[in-house]
C-alpha cells in the first residue's frame, strides 16, 4: 500500500474553505479509535465515523500521523493534513485536540464547471481572450522566482498600438474592438511554446518569455512582432494601418522584481517612442538616468518660479541699421545644474501646466523693462502654445499693460504655428481681440512646421518670422534662397512684414536687404543681453546712427 508523505502536515490556523468544499466531522480517541458516545450523548449518524481512524485513511504513514497526534494539546494549533488521501475529490483533513478526543474534519472537493468559468473569467481579457494583467501579474512574480533558483534569464515585453486611438474615433469603437482581436492572434502567431502574451489594458499588451538564448531571443521576437504589424489589419473591409512600439527588459540584470522589469521595460518602450515609434528598444541604464535626471528638472521647475531662478535675456532686433527693440528670452539658472536650456524645460512646464503663470510673469517683467527703452522701442514676448489656449488671455494681457503703463502698439506676441492647428472660432476671436487691442502679431519660426497658407489668410498678422534654418546656409544654397525670397514677397503682397533670425554674417544680412527683409535678429546684430546691459547697448546704438548721419 502506497504511503502518503504528500499528507504535508503542517501546524496552523486552517486556510477558508472554498463554497464548494462540503466537510464532515468525525471523532476518535486517543488509540484513535472511533468514538460512539460524546459527553454521554449517542453522536448522529451524519458524524458517526464508522471505522478506526487508520481504516478511514489508509494512505496515511502512521508513524508519523501518530507522532502528529501525541505532540497536540488543548492549546496548540490545529493539525493540517493536505495532498491526496486516496478516496475520490479528498481534499484534506483539519484535527483539532480536545481534552483526551480528536475531532477530525474532513474535506471533500466538488468539481465545479461554473467555480472553473469564474476563475477564467477573473484571469482572462474577455474581448482577446488573453491572459489579464491579474493573472500576468501572478506569472512574473512565479516565473521570477523559478528563473532566479534555476540562473536562468527572463524577458519581458511591453508594447501599444501605435495610431489606435484614431481608429477607435474614426472607424467606432466596435472596429476598435475587432482590431485589438485581430491584434491579439497577431501576437500568438509570432509565440513559441516558451513565450506567453498578456493584455494589460486597452491597447497595451505584454509578453514574458523563458528559455534559453536571452536576451538575444527576445530581441528577435521583438523585431518578428514590429514587423508583423507593419502589415494592414482589413476591419469592416477596410485597410486599417497600426504600428507597434515594443520595450524589452531582461532579468537578472535589468531587475529581479516585477517592479524592476516593469519600470525598465515601460522606459524602453517610452524611449522607443520618442526615437520615432515602430520600434523596438532594450532597456539601458542610460534611459533610468535620463529619466532621473528629467524628474529633477520637473521637482525643481515647480519652485523656481518661487525662489526667483528664472530672469529674462533681451536680444535686439534691427531695421534698417537701427534698433527697433527687442526679444525677451527666458532663462532658468539651476542653483546645483547652472543654466537649463529653453528647449528642456520649456516643453516640460508646457506638460505641467505651468506655462501660464511662467508667461504671466515673463510678460510682466518685459514690460517693465520696455518702460526703460525709447518710446519707438518694441518688445517682443514669446506666447507658449499652453498660454494661447488659457481662458482670459487677452484680459490677463490687456490688464498687464495697463498695470505697467506700456502703450499696445509697443508690445509684439509671437506664436508658433503648432498653436493654429485647430482652426478654432476662440482661437480667430483670441487673435482678433488682441489686433483690436493694437497688440502686434508675430508668426515665429515660419516655414519649420506646417506653413500652411490658410494661416495667413485667416489670421491676423503684424510680422513673420523667417526660421534661421533657412539663413544658415543662405549665402551659398539657392534652395534656401528661393524659399526665403518667396516668403519675403509673399508676405509685403500680404502686407505684413518680415523678420529674418539667426543672422549671424555680412553676407546673410546683405542678402537678405537685397530682397527687401524688413528686419534682422541674430548674433550679427547681437547675443542676447542682461537687462544691466541694455542701457550701455541703446546708447551705443543710437551714438552710431547719429555718426552714420554726420
Amino acid at each position: 500500500m502506497r504511503k502518503v508523505p504528500a499528507a504535508r502536515l503542517a501546524l496552523g490556523k486552517p486556510e477558508a474553505e472554498a463554497s464548494s468544499l462540503i466537510d464532515r466531522l468525525l471523532f476518535f480517541d486517543r488509540d484513535f479509535n472511533p468514538i460512539e458516545d460524546l459527553h454521554g450523548n449517542v453522536l448522529p449518524s451524519s458524524v458517526k465515523p464508522a471505522a478506526s481512524f487508520w481504516e478511514h485513511f489508509p494512505e496515511l504513514d502512521k508513524s508519523a500521523i501518530t507522532l502528529a497526534f501525541r505532540s497536540l494539546d488543548d492549546n496548540a494549533q490545529p493539525l493540517r493534513i493536505s495532498g491526496d488521501l486516496g478516496a475520490a475529490g479528498s481534499h484534506g483533513l483539519t484535527i483539532y485536540r480536545i481534552g483526551d478526543l480528536f475531532a477530525v474534519v474532513r474535506s471533500e472537493e466538488r468539481i465545479d464547471d461554473e467555480r472553473a468559468t469564474l476563475l477564467h473569467l477573473a484571469t482572462h481579457d474577455p474581448l482577446t481572450g488573453l491572459p489579464n494583467r491579474r493573472q500576468f501579474s501572478e506569472d512574473l512574480t512565479a516565473l521570477l522566482q523559478e528563473t532566479a533558483g534555476a540562473s536562468e534569464t527572463l524577458s519581458l515585453m511591453q508594447f501599444d498600438l501605435d495610431d489606435f486611438k484614431p481608429v477607435n474615433d474614426t472607424l467606432g469603437h466596435a472596429a476598435g474592438d475587432k482590431l485589438l482581436q485581430s491584434a491579439a492572434m497577431r501576437i500568438l502567431a509570432c509565440l513559441s511554446s516558451d513565450d506567453r502574451a498578456y493584455r494589460l489594458a486597452g491597447d497595451e499588451f505584454t509578453v514574458i518569455s523563458v528559455g534559453s538564448g536571452h536576451p538575444a531571443k527576445a530581441h528577435r521576437l521583438a523585431d518578428d512582432l514590429v514587423a508583423a504589424f507593419k502589415k494592414p489589419f482589413t476591419i469592416n473591409g477596410i485597410a486599417v494601418f497600426v504600428g507597434t512600439s515594443i520595450g524589452i527588459s531582461t532579468a537578472p540584470s535589468d531587475g529581479t522584481t516585477p517592479e524592476e522589469l516593469m519600470k525598465a521595460s515601460d522606459l524602453a518602450l517610452y524611449t522607443a517612442k520618442k526615437e520615432g515609434r515602430g520600434r523596438a528598444k532594450a532597456f539601458d541604464p542610460a534611459m533610468l538616468e535620463l529619466l532621473e535626471q528629467r524628474e529633477l528638472l520637473r521637482r525643481s521647475l515647480r519652485m523656481a518660479l518661487v525662489q526667483q531662478q528664472f530672469y529674462v535675456e533681451y536680444q535686439p532686433i534691427a531695421e534698417g541699421g537701427c534698433m527697433v527693440g527687442f526679444e525677451a528670452l527666458l532663462r532658468w539658472h539651476h542653483p546645483i545644474l547652472g543654466k537649463i536650456p529653453p528647449a528642456s524645460f520649456i516643453p516640460m512646464a508646457e506638460a505641467d501646466g505651468m506655462m501660464p503663470e511662467i508667461g504671466a510673469w515673463v510678460l510682466e517683467q518685459a514690460c517693465h523693462e520696455a518702460m526703460k527703452w525709447p518710446e519707438n522701442y518694441i518688445v517682443a514676448v514669446n506666447l507658449s502654445a499652453a498660454e494661447f489656449l488659457t481662458s482670459g488671455l487677452t484680459d490677463r494681457i490687456s490688464q498687464t499693460l495697463d498695470l505697467v503703463g506700456l502703450p499696445p502698439e509697443r508690445l509684439e506676441l509671437e506664436i508658433t504655428e503648432s498653436v493654429l492647428l485647430e482652426r478654432t472660432v476662440n482661437n480667430i476671436d483670441t487673435l482678433n481681440t488682441l489686433n483690436v487691442l493694437g497688440i502686434r502679431i508675430s508668426l515665429d519660426d515660419f516655414g519649420t512646421e506646417y506653413s500652411s497658407l490658410s494661416y495667413l489668410k485667416t489670421f491676423p498678422f503684424d510680422t513673420i518670422k523667417i526660421d534661421k534654418y533657412f539663413i544658415t546656409d543662405l549665402e551659398t544654397d539657392q534652395k534656401s534662397q528661393a524659399i526665403v525670397r518667396c516668403i519675403v514677397n509673399l508676405a509685403h503682397d500680404l502686407d505684413m512684414q518680415v523678420t529674418a533670425e539667426g543672422v549671424e554674417t555680412p553676407g546673410q544680412a546683405e542678402w537678405l536687404h537685397s530682397v527687401g527683409c524688413d528686419r534682422l535678429q541674430g548674433y550679427l546684430v547681437s547675443r542676447p543681453l542682461p537687462v544691466e546691459a541694455i542701457d550701455e547697448f541703446i546708447t551705443r546704438a543710437d551714438a552710431s546712427k547719429v555718426h552714420a548721419r554726420q
